[in-house]
């Protein structure tokens, strides 16, 4: 039945206690369908991959663009907000041929220390030189049964960047590694693992680094037709999703070090998993923040 031990998987929870007490009443075992719904709504169909593919592609071209934009208009004196670089993909995303549900977050300085930050036309804030951002884009070919791709990026609008945004990056930077490491190895040597299994990896690392408590959110979230997918989630923070990650599927991998009212550091990447391996999609992952007036 839809239903999960003590709620663990919210979303999947939809039998309501009374049924559930009336069923353990006939002396029956109820077991919980969560990984058999994986099967049926999260696994990807070879054109949905090749779909998925291209919006990655897309996504990093757009993110690598929006940074050059910014260089653009910062050394040209003229004014950028926020809002402007959120519109500027968004466009990106319609020249692409690429739709999503909801604008990319654009967010600077003390801004990007909130997770869930998203600028508007009413509100937002300037973008200037010395100022951190962070770049959070999602979207999908707009085409039927189509799938997104999820990536976050960082950047400093500067020559270079500063030691401490250096370091908080490079921590994370290498938690998504270590997650990503420990799936790959998994896949390659046909073990199972569980979506809590990755968090704690990556978890780990941060944790080791003195930041454990600036790791505000689970690692991933399953992706498919909508952003956020109804599989396995690489998470041990939220809930406990103790599902099996199954082969034709993709989740994200995004630690992030979250420093209220200076920045917040997130690297996102996508990872696509199949009966044999695990592999990242898209392109090449960020390795150091990018220095926008390099």
């Amino acid at each position: 039945m839809q239903y999960s031990p003590d709620a663990a998987i919210p979303y999947l929870s939809r039998v309501d206690a009374g049924t559930i007490e009336l069923i353990r009443s006939f002396g029956v075992e109820i077991i919980s369908s969560a990984n058999l719904v994986q099967q049926f709504e999260s696994a990807w169909g070879d054109e949905q991959l090749a779909m998925h593919e291209e919006a990655a592609r897309g996504l990093y071209d757009i993110v690598k663009d929006a940074f050059a934009e910014i260089g653009r208009r910062i050394t040209a004196g003229t004014p950028t907000t926020e809002y402007d670089i959120q519109q500027y993909i968004v466009d990106r995303f319609s020249e692409r041929g690429m739709i999503s549900k909801d604008p990319p977050i654009v967010a600077v300085n003390g801004n990007s220390a909130m997770p869930h930050y998203e600028p508007t036309h009413e509100r937002h804030s300037p973008i200037n030189k010395g100022d951190f951002v962070l770049i959070d884009l999602w979207a999908k070919a707009n085409r039927p049964n189509s799938v997104y791709a999820d990536i976050t990026w960082t950047s400093f609008v500067a020559e270079s960047v500063p030691e401490d945004v250096t370091k908080v990056f490079n921590v994370v930077r290498d938690a998504r590694d270590a997650a990503t490491d420990f799936v790959k190895e998994a896949f390659s040597g046909g073990r199972t693992i569980y979506g809590w299994q990755v968090d704690d990896v990556c978890r780990s690392v941060i944790e080791k680094a003195g930041y454990g408590k600036y790791f505000i959110h689970r690692t991933g979230h399953n992706i498919h037709t909508e952003v956020h997918g109804n599989g396995a989630n690489i998470d041990n923070l939220e809930t406990k999703d103790d599902r099996v990650l199954i082969p034709r599927t993709c989740f994200s991998i995004e630690p992030g070090v979250y420093l209220e009212g200076r920045f917040g550091v997130r690297s996102e990447i996508d990872v696509y998993v199949d009966e044999r391996e695990a592999r990242v999609t898209g392109g090449e992952p960020q390795r150091e923040v990018v220095a926008i007036l390099a």
